[in-house]
């Protein structure tokens, strides 16, 4: 049954979130299987500089693009042109030569590998259970980076994707950089970029005219700054220059978007895969990506390796949680209000949703701050999950 947000309650939560310090600037908003049922605004979009945060407010949604992605991948997968379980390497040739599975390093600090046991899948991309690994919040790759003098995945260039794996395809879940692979993939059974794909068979269809990976110029005139939290628990703007020459663009955590754009997203999840009478999934996709995709896996503690960029993370602590295709996925009813079975995720300047398909409701919400797992952010995130279920 769909709950109407109280607007009024809303609208204060933001604002006394502003007035706290918990964030410089903040836009969130709700959605129901009809639209838009709400949305808010708060704050600067630079703080101190008096540039209101307004509901328009363009931000970096960083791994809420993941589950875009995902739904990128599904279409494939839909069409036939992908299968899910079969070597990845059949799809893209970068992941053609066998992998290897990084198993510790000697005693001049040099990286010991060993062959991986079984072959990549799109299924392991999507669901973090491939082996490729964040070094954000694993120090064994933080180091093997520092050794190899590779550069990160932050970089957008390949060389930062070609990492050793962190364990055997389908042993372990881990958080990592299998969906930015995956967006790889994509791009190469197309031959489009990724971005032209999402625009073709997503953006344009949903009508999400203001999510891209590099920003338009009107994206640029509403683009909020990017802030950090310092240790006396201020927050200053700070400069994220971004890479000089992109080889890629990154489906884990490259786009651009505004909450109103977002929110068209989740509702034709909410709607099995259609909004306003434009279908780009099928409800039997769209009921797969929903559904628990890593067995009696669990989705575990994010644990920072790199303070600056994360805390350690958790959404949800309280409840079991498992991963579909490309959600989190609760396993029990959590204590802000949102039911067994609420989708949700993350990104990294402490953006976030969540997508109750039991009730008929989901939310975003967008702050423009590092490290990651903000303790002022997530609270009122959490804040505003429950002033939704009321």
């Amino acid at each position: 049954m769909t709950t109407m947000p109280n607007k009024a309650v809303l609208d204060d939560l933001l604002a006394h979130g502003v007035a706290t310090g918990a964030v410089p600037g903040v836009v969130a908003a709700t959605v129901d299987r009809s639209g838009m049922t709400w949305i808010g605004s708060s704050g600067e979009r630079s703080i101190g500089t008096g540039v209101d945060m307004t509901t328009d407010t363009v931000g970096g949604i960083f791994s809420m693009t993941k589950a875009i992605t995902g739904a990128a991948a599904m279409q494939l997968v839909e069409q036939g042109r992908v299968d899910l379980d079969a070597p990845a390497g059949n799809y893209c040739p970068e992941l053609a030569e066998p992998a290897m599975v990084l198993d510790g390093f000697d005693g001049d600090g040099e990286p010991i590998t060993r062959p991986a046991v079984g072959d990549v899948t799109l299924r392991n991309l999507l669901t973090h259970t491939s082996g490729y690994v964040y070094d954000i919040w694993n120090a064994g790759m933080g180091r093997w980076h520092e050794a190899t003098a590779t550069p990160t995945v932050m970089s957008l260039e390949l060389a930062g994707l070609k990492t050793p794996l962190a364990f055997d395809p389908g042993t372990q879940w881990e958080y990592g950089i299998g969906i930015d692979w995956a967006g790889i993939l994509i791009e190469r059974v197309t031959g489009s970029t990724l971005g032209e794909y999402m625009a073709e068979h997503l953006f344009g269809p949903l009508g999400m005219t203001e999510t891209a990976f590099a920003h338009t110029n009107s994206m640029l005139e509403r683009a909020a700054a990017m802030h950090a939290r310092l240790p006396d628990d201020s927050l200053v703007a700070m400069d994220l220059p971004a890479p000089e020459a992109p080889e890629f663009e990154m489906g884990g955590g490259g786009l651009h978007s505004t909450m109103s754009d977002y929110a068209k997203f989740m509702g034709m999840i909410l709607n099995d895969g259609e909004l306003s009478g434009n279908r780009v999934l099928a409800p039997e996709t769209v009921a797969q990506m929903v559904s628990n995709q890593i067995g009696d896996l669990r989705v575990k503690e994010l644990v920072s390796c790199s303070p600056p960029f994360s805390n350690d993370a958790e959404m949800f602590p309280d409840v079991a949680k498992s991963w579909g295709l490309t959600f989190q996925i609760n396993e029990g009813a959590a204590s802000t209000g949102c039911p067994a079975g609420t989708l949700s995720w993350a990104g990294l300047a402490n953006s976030y949703f969540w997508i109750d398909r039991t009730n008929g409701i989901a939310g975003c919400y967008l702050s423009q701050v590092l490290p990651f797992a903000d303790q002022g952010s997530i609270d009122l995130f959490y804040n505003f999950q429950r002033a939704v279920y009321g």
